[in-house]
C-alpha cells in the first residue's frame, strides 16, 4: 500500500509564496501521473495541477492558478512539489497529494475519482 505525505502548508500572507511537497512511501514500479487537489471550506474537492512521469503534455492547471502555481517532480524519489506564488485568499484550503498509476487521458487526470491513492492533506491559510 502506497502512502503520500504532503508537507510545506501554513499560513501566508495575500502575495506570499508556499512550496508543498509530497512524498510517496515507496517507490512504485508504474507511476503515470501525480496531482495535487485542494478542498476550500464549504466547497467541493477541486483540480490544481497534475505532471505525468513522462511523454508529453506531461503538466496541467487549473484556470484559477495558471501562471501563479508551478508543478514539478523528482521521478527517482517518486515525489512531486507544487510552487505557489502570488497566493491569494481564495487559495486556502486543505490540500492533497494524489498518485495515478495507469495510463489515462488527459482530461481523466483532472478527475480526483481516477487516481489510487490520496495523502491526508496539508492545510495553506492565505490571509487578506
Amino acid at each position: 500500500q502506497v502512502q503520500l505525505v504532503e508537507s510545506g502548508g501554513g499560513l501566508v500572507q495575500a502575495g506570499g509564496s508556499l512550496r508543498l511537497s509530497c512524498a510517496a512511501s515507496e517507490r512504485t514500479r508504474n507511476t503515470f501521473a501525480m496531482a495535487w487537489f485542494r478542498q476550500a471550506p464549504g466547497k467541493e474537492r477541486e483540480f490544481v495541477s497534475f505532471i505525468k512521469w513522462s511523454g508529453s503534455s506531461n503538466t496541467d492547471y487549473a484556470d484559477s492558478v495558471k501562471g501563479r502555481f508551478a508543478i514539478s517532480r523528482d521521478s527517482a524519489e517518486n515525489s512531486v512539489y507544487l510552487q505557489m506564488n502570488s497566493l491569494k485568499p481564495e487559495d486556502t484550503g486543505i490540500y492533497y497529494c494524489a498518485l495515478e498509476l495507469d495510463p489515462t487521458t488527459t482530461l481523466a487526470l483532472r478527475e480526483g475519482w481516477q487516481y489510487d491513492y490520496w495523502g491526508q492533506g496539508t492545510e495553506v491559510t492565505v490571509s487578506s
